[in-house]
């Protein structure tokens, strides 16, 4: 049976999506294609495939080798625009490690974006289109549901929250890309709403706009609440707490949590990107700017119907992401790059003599 090598630091670094995408991936395959592919997780050996989540230099040094009995493949969960919005760095650090990214990219046989509007950056470093395969990212609905109104209530009381208070949640690490700034002035303007948000420094210091969202976090609009960085076994209960999941994000790539409040129904307010446009379809509410957003989330609090209608658009982009879907682009991918590099294998001088 063909083995893949599922290698990943990502959970050293809690509160970050590419923990939470790894996790879901490496469960998807490890339990849909045991038949056909043995899952392995950071194992000291060579497979037939070698699929890097991130970008460690130990993994880097040993790419050259995985090719000499596998191939190669690398997940792409960020490129060097999304690095330069979200940490700060030192000028020359900055110049580096994003050469350093792209070189990483540029080693493997083939890469997988979680977004397809990724394939024309990553072309612009020089990268061979025919190299890079789009599968999305996917959520368990074992892992994020909603739960009884007795339970959310209960939750709301242990988060001192009223029950009848409308509940916005924001989910991710606390930076400027985020557009948490424009999440605390959209709350000012809505005091009778209940604002939650679910993320800290990950980064610590180096997060980009730390110094002014540090002391947001310490002296927050009374009606908001910073939870700091949650155990993702214990992010269903905060997705619970909420009646609407909101993400002024200035760039992203396919955000996870997202994709997880999906799972539980609810409603989806996001910043107008072109980089949803091809991943969320119309399933979304968007906004330019904080008086949209004000209006937005106004207008489907009050608004039953409304409400009722982006509930089930978020369940319908849910089902297009289901389990069954994205699992059948994994194995075709990985039966292609497995036969393709058997062939390339049978006519090897090699296997000629």
């Amino acid at each position: 049976m063909p083995t893949v090598n599922m290698l990943s630091s990502a959970n050293k670094i809690k509160g970050q999506g590419v923990s939470s995408a790894y996790i879901e991936q490496v469960n998807l395959v490890k339990n849909g294609l045991k038949n056909n592919y043995e899952i392995k997780i950071n194992k000291i050996e060579f497979c037939d495939i070698m699929h890097y989540h991130t970008i460690d230099l130990k993994f880097f040094l040993s790419v050259k080798f995985s090719k000499l009995s596998g191939t190669s493949v690398a997940y792409v969960h960020f490129v060097p625009e999304t690095i330069e919005d979200s940490l700060k760095l030192p000028k020359i650090v900055k110049k580096i490690f994003y050469k350093y990214i792209i070189r990483f990219y540029k080693s493997v046989d083939h890469l997988v974006v979680v977004n397809p509007y990724f394939v024309e950056i990553l072309k612009t470093y020089g990268l061979d289109e025919n190299k890079i395969t789009y599968i999305p990212n996917f959520v368990s609905e074992e892992n994020f549901y909603r739960i009884s109104k007795i339970e959310i209530n209960k939750l709301k009381q242990r988060y001192n929250i009223s029950p009848e208070k409308f509940v916005v949640l924001g989910v991710g690490q606390v930076q400027s890309r985020k557009g948490v700034i424009d999440f605390i002035e959209v709350a000012k303007k809505l005091p009778h709403i209940q604002f939650l948000w679910a993320g800290g420094f990950s980064f610590g210091c180096i997060t980009e706009g730390y110094s002014e969202l540090k002391k947001i976090m310490e002296d927050p609009p009374i009606n908001v609440k910073f939870l700091g960085i949650i155990n993702r076994e214990e992010m269903n209960e905060i997705y619970n707490l909420a009646d609407l999941m909101f993400l002024p994000s200035f760039s992203e790539l396919f955000p996870m949590s997202v994709l997880e409040a999906m799972s539980l129904k609810l409603p989806i307010l996001l910043r107008e990107l072109e980089i949803y446009h091809s991943i969320l379809f119309e399933f979304y509410l968007k906004g330019k700017g904080i008086e949209e957003f004000v209006s937005i989330i106004n207008s489907i609090k009050s608004n039953k119907e409304d409400y009722k209608v982006w509930s089930e658009n978020s369940w319908r982009c849910h089902q297009y992401y289901s389990r069954e879907s994205v699992l059948e682009m994994w194995k075709v991918f990985y039966d292609e790059i497995y036969e393709q590099k058997n062939k390339l294998n049978l006519r090897s001088p090699l296997n000629e003599k």
